[in-house]
Parts: structure tokens; C-alpha cells; sequence
């Protein structure tokens, strides 16, 4: 049962994370003060995020694209400007696909893209075991399977050419940028989940290679990536023979790079 939040639990709250620099402490304390059953508990988690520790993993949840996601620590945390990703795979699938999230994390956009389409099959893939164990209490609900391993190795063969939505989020900062990201991602979210490499593409240059043996025909590959990326992104999708369109939401930071892969 959560604790009943007092006017001065409250305030210390809200005060002990300001003095820590959270932008949001106001909301934060809320989202803390009922989460937490005693007092103790309280204070243990309002200390992890004043230390620096993301608030989705002390939550152990993300709220994204209108449901709850679980977080485990350590596992990358769904970002909502990730929810443009949903958002043009919903725009580009069709009906009943079977949809592949590589370099899945939590499972949260194979998810969010399931849930709208409804019937079809699920599949995500991590090389990290517990983005793995976490996705998968993620998918199970929604009868999804998530497999171990390195981008399509992690794939059964019976995938080959049947993947009509293929998700990736994969990794993008430039290597040299790492230290330039917030202290909580670069802290506590494991670096293969964010390092893309010299120039932040090496993991997309891998998932575009290996996406047009895995895509069925018409199939969509769609891949997240930065604004200033984006078209060295669309060249590399193009270099494999896909139809690329870029779309960008400015409002939230968000550039998607979509890949169709020629039904002939």
C-alpha cells in the first residue's frame, strides 16, 4: 500500500531533489511519494535520484505511448521521442504484421506498435541479458518472444523474409559524445545501448545490411536516428536497396528513417 503522503514528506522531497537538480522535482516527488510504502522507502529513493540514478529504473517503470513499460536497472530506458518511431511503423504497416524490435531494451516499441495493430506475431531481440529477462516481462502479455544475442543472430531462421515491421533503435551517439549525455544515461544505462560508433551509425550500417534478408516483400525497415544523422542514415538504407523516406517531428528531437523493401 503506498504511504500516505504528509504536506512535509512532501516538501522535503520536493526539496532534496531541486537541491540535486532535477528540472521536474515537483512532478518527481509526486510520482515518488506514491510509489513508496513507508518512509524509509521514501527516503532510500528520493537519495538514488538525487544521486543521479534514472527514474524510471528506481520506479522500475517508463510510461510510453500510453502504457506503463517496465524498467529494470541497468536496462536502457524508452525515451518518448521514441514514440515518433511507433508512430510512423504505424503509418507504414499492415494489417496483422509480424513485427521484429532489434536492439530491443525493454520491449517497449515492439510493444506499443503490437498493441495498435492487434493480430500478428511479436519477436525482439537484445544482446544484453537483462534488456532480455526485462523485455521479455514486457512481451509475454501480449504473447510476444524475445531472443539473446547479437541483431539477426539472435534470430530463429524461420524469421528469413516473413519480418514485415522491423523496429531499431539501435545505438547512435557518436563515440566521441558519450561524455556529453546526462549523467544518468551515461551512468546507469550500459554503453553498447548508446554508443553508435565514430560517426554513431556503425550498428544501423549492420542492421541495414541484414534487413533485406530478414524483411518480407513490401517489408518496412525503421530506424531512429539523430536530425544531423538522418541523411547519412538514408544513404546507408539506400545503399541496400531500400526506399527510403525520412520524416522528422521537431517538436520532440525525433528523425525516423524508413526502408521499404521493393515487393517485386
Amino acid at each position: 500500500m503506498p504511504l500516505a503522503p504528509t504536506r512535509r514528506a512532501r516538501s522535503a522531497t520536493v526539496a532534496a531533489l531541486r537541491s540535486a537538480g532535477c528540472v521536474f522535482a515537483e512532478e518527481e516527488a509526486a510520482l515518488l511519494l506514491a510509489a513508496a510504502r513507508t518512509a524509509d522507502e521514501l527516503a532510500a529513493m528520493t537519495e538514488r535520484r538525487a544521486a543521479g540514478l534514472p527514474l524510471e529504473q528506481i520506479l522500475g517503470w517508463a510510461e510510453f505511448h500510453g502504457h506503463r513499460t517496465a524498467v529494470d536497472p541497468g536496462v536502457f530506458v524508452p525515451r518518448r521521442r521514441s514514440e515518433f518511431l511507433v508512430e510512423r511503423a504505424l503509418a507504414l504497416a499492415p494489417p496483422g504484421p509480424l513485427v521484429l524490435d532489434l536492439c530491443c531494451g525493454t520491449g517497449a516499441l515492439g510493444a506499443a506498435v503490437h498493441r495498435a495493430l492487434g493480430a500478428g506475431e511479436l519477436h525482439a531481440a537484445d544482446i544484453d541479458p537483462a534488456a532480455v529477462r526485462c523485455a521479455r516481462r514486457n512481451l509475454a502479455p501480449l504473447g510476444g518472444t524475445v531472443h539473446q544475442g547479437d541483431l539477426y543472430r539472435a534470430l530463429p531462421a524461420a524469421l528469413r523474409g516473413r519480418v514485415d515491421v522491423l523496429l531499431a533503435n539501435a545505438p547512435y551517439v557518436p563515440t566521441s559524445e558519450l561524455g556529453l549525455l546526462p549523467a544518468e544515461a551515461r551512468d546507469h544505462e550500459p554503453s553498447a545501448a548508446l554508443d553508435g560508433g565514430p560517426d554513431g551509425l556503425d550498428v544501423q550500417r549492420r542492421v541495414a545490411a541484414g534487413a533485406p534478408h530478414w524483411l518480407s516483400p513490401g517489408g518496412v525497415l525503421l530506424v531512429e536516428t539523430g536530425e544531423r544523422q538522418a541523411p547519412r542514415t538514408a544513404r546507408v538504407l539506400a545503399r541496400h536497396g531500400l526506399l527510403v523516406e525520412t520524416s522528422v517531428c521537431g517538436e520532440r528531437g525525433a528523425a525516423v528513417v524508413s526502408g521499404m523493401l521493393p515487393a517485386h
